[in-house]
C-alpha cells in the first residue's frame, strides 16, 4: 500500500518532469537556460581569471577592469558609445577620405534598452548590458523551445534548446552584445508566424530590424507562407489573413531596409552605412566595391585562390542538400523558408570571417530536426561537442578575434 508521503513525493514535479515539458512550456527551457548560464559563466570567469593573472592583453581597453567589462569586449564598445553619446553626425574618415569603422554599423534597439537599465546599475553600461543580454537570452531559449514545440514535439524542442544554450557560441547570450535581444525578437516573430498571428509578426520584426541586420529573411518567409497557403487553400484563404500577411511582410521589409536611409539622412553621406560596413573588410580583402552574392567568393579567392572558390561552391551545394533533406523539411515551410532565406542573406552580403559562427545563431530552429536530435544518443553527442567547443570559441573569439 502506498503511503501518503510516497504519494506526495510522486506527485511533486521533479527536474525530469520539468525537462520533459509535462508541466509548462516555460519551465523546461528556463531550467535548460539556467544550467547553460552556469556553464558559460564558469568558462568566462575562468578565462577572465587566467587572463588577468597571466597579464594577457584583453580585447579592448577598459579603465576599470572587471568581469562585467570583460563581458563587454569588442563590438560592445560601440554599443556603449551609442548608449552614452548616440551616433556621430558625420562619419569619421582616414587621411585618404575613406570611411573608418564607426557606430553606424550597429543598430539602436539594444543600446537604447541598455540605456533604460543603466540608472539601475549606477550608470554602468557594462553591467546593464550583461543584465539585458542575459535576460534576453532566457527569453530566446523559451521562445525557441515553444517554436520547435509548435512544429515538432517536446523531445525536439527540449534538445534544440539545449544544443542552442550549450553550443559553441552560447557564451554570447550573456555578454553585452545585441545577439540575444535579436534572437528573442526573431524567435518570437517566427512563433507568431507559425501560429498565424500575423499582426504580431510586424512589430516584433520592426524592433528586430532595429537590433541586428537580417530581418529581410523574415519578410521572405512571410511571402513564402502566403504562397503556400494560397496554393493549398485557394478560395478558402480568408481575405483578412491575406491582408495581414501582406501588410506585415511589407512593414518588416521596409524596416529591414530603413537603417541605411537613416544613416545617410543623419550624416549627409549617401552610402554612410554601406561604406561603414565595408570599412571592416579592409583588413581581410582590401578595399572593395560591394556586389551582392560575391563576398564569399572574394574572401575565399583572396586567401585560398581557386581552391577557395571551389570550397565555396562545395559549401553552397552542401547547404542546398541539407535544406532539401526530409528531416529538415519536416520542421515546416515557415522554419525552412526563414532559415534558407537567412542563409542566402549571409551569402549575399556578408564577408565570412570570425563573426560567422555568431551570425549563424538565428538558424537555431534547425537544431530541432532529426539531423541533430533523432535519437537521444545523437542529441547527447551534439551536446557534448557543443560544450567542448565553447571554451575553444571563448579563447579564439574573445581573445584572438572579435566574434
Amino acid at each position: 500500500m502506498t503511503s501518503a508521503a510516497e504519494t506526495t513525493r510522486a506527485s511533486r514535479p521533479g527536474l525530469r518532469a520539468l525537462l520533459d515539458g509535462r508541466h509548462s512550456a516555460w519551465a523546461a527551457p528556463l531550467v535548460i537556460w539556467a544550467g547553460s548560464r552556469v556553464v558559460s559563466t564558469l568558462l568566462l570567469a575562468t578565462m577572465y581569471v587566467v587572463a588577468t593573472t597571466s597579464g594577457w592583453t584583453f580585447a579592448s581597453y577598459r579603465r576599470d577592469p572587471s568581469f562585467f567589462t570583460f563581458s563587454g569586449s569588442w563590438d560592445a564598445s560601440f554599443y556603449r558609445i551609442i548608449a552614452e553619446h548616440g551616433y556621430p553626425v558625420t562619419v569619421p574618415l582616414d587621411d585618404t577620405g575613406h570611411v573608418l569603422p564607426n557606430a553606424w554599423a550597429f543598430l539602436p534597439a539594444f543600446p537604447a534598452l541598455v540605456r533604460v537599465v543603466m540608472p539601475l546599475t549606477g550608470g554602468s553600461f557594462w553591467v546593464a548590458g550583461v543584465i539585458v543580454a542575459t535576460l534576453a537570452g532566457a527569453g530566446a531559449c523559451v521562445l525557441l523551445y515553444r517554436l520547435v514545440l509548435a512544429v515538432g514535439c517536446s523531445h525536439r524542442a527540449r534538445w534544440a534548446t539545449a544544443l542552442f544554450a550549450f553550443g559553441p557560441t552560447a557564451f554570447l547570450l550573456q555578454v553585452a552584445y545585441a545577439e540575444s535581444t535579436f534572437l528573442l525578437l526573431l524567435f518570437g516573430a517566427l512563433l507568431a508566424l507559425v501560429r498565424r498571428r500575423y499582426w504580431l509578426v510586424a512589430p516584433l520584426g520592426v524592433v528586430a530590424a532595429l537590433t541586428k541586420p537580417g530581418v529581410l529573411a523574415l519578410a521572405v518567409a512571410l511571402a513564402v507562407h502566403l504562397v503556400v497557403r494560397w496554393v493549398h487553400e485557394r478560395r478558402a484563404l480568408p481575405v483578412r489573413d491575406a491582408i495581414a500577411i501582406v501588410v506585415s511582410g511589407l512593414v518588416v521589409a521596409a524596416a529591414g531596409l530603413a537603417w541605411p536611409l537613416v544613416a545617410s539622412a543623419v550624416t549627409g553621406r549617401p552610402n554612410a552605412y554601406l561604406d561603414t560596413e565595408l570599412s571592416w573588410w579592409v583588413g581581410f580583402v582590401g578595399r572593395q566595391h560591394f556586389a551582392p552574392l560575391t563576398p564569399w567568393f572574394t574572401m575565399a579567392g583572396t586567401w585560398l585562390g581557386p581552391l577557395g572558390i571551389a570550397l565555396v561552391v562545395v559549401v553552397l551545394v552542401g547547404a542546398v542538400w541539407f535544406w532539401t533533406r526530409p528531416a529538415v523539411r519536416a520542421l515546416g515551410v515557415d522554419v525552412l523558408a526563414f532559415t534558407a532565406s537567412y542563409g542566402l542573406y549571409l551569402v549575399a552580403v556578408f564577408l565570412p570571417q570570425q563573426s560567422l559562427p555568431r551570425l549563424l545563431m538565428p538558424m537555431a530552429p534547425l537544431l530541432g530536426s532529426d539531423v541533430f536530435v533523432r535519437t537521444r544518443r545523437r542529441a547527447v553527442t551534439w551536446l557534448v561537442v557543443g560544450v567542448c567547443l565553447q571554451p575553444v570559441a571563448i579563447v579564439l573569439l574573445w581573445f584572438l578575434g572579435y566574434p
